[in-house]
């Protein structure tokens, strides 16, 4: 079976993006998650895939959940459920988003690949969860060029 993994950047109050976009810029965090998700499945929500500045993802499969039966778009395979897309997934699943959709796959992960930014930001897609049950496997500690400290942690579910 493929291992579920989130990978998120969320600010300190839980803010995972504002008006389509993601609210703070840094550079090495888009390389980490491009490295963490190329080859996989990356499975995001309708409004993760408008937010894309390229599209699809390339050198991934690019999955959109999605209520709209009809929806399509060129590179992207459309999917009416998390279900639907474990059953058939040939890859690791990466699920980028937002925050429905981190909110519905969180229950089957087993890695959360996070992106801790130190500070809070304005927003309304949110990612927030209880730590309860996950361990802290690894922590690196950032700054960026401007200042804005950052932590990569890869948490795993602890097991039953």
């Amino acid at each position: 079976m493929s291992e579920i993994v989130l990978v998120v950047a969320a600010a300190e109050n839980g803010v995972i993006g504002k008006d389509g976009a993601i609210p703070w810029r840094i550079s090495e965090d888009m390389k980490r998650f491009k490295a963490l998700t190329m080859g996989h499945t990356v499975v995001m929500g309708r409004k993760t895939w408008d937010s894309l500045p390229r599209k699809p993802l390339p050198g991934r499969t690019n999955i959109v959940l999605t209520r709209q039966k009809s929806w399509r778009a060129d590179g992207a395979v459309a999917a009416q459920s998390l279900d639907e897309v474990i059953r058939t997934a040939a890859s690791d699943i990466m699920v980028i988003g937002g925050g429905e959709i981190y909110a519905a796959a969180l229950p089957m992960a087993m890695r959360i690949e996070l992106t801790e930014v130190h500070q809070a930001f304005d927003g309304a897609a949110r990612f927030e969860f209880d730590r309860f049950g996950w361990v802290e496997t690894a922590r690196e500690n950032h700054v960026t060029p401007d200042g804005l400290s950052y932590s990569y942690v890869t948490l795993k579910r602890d097991a039953p």
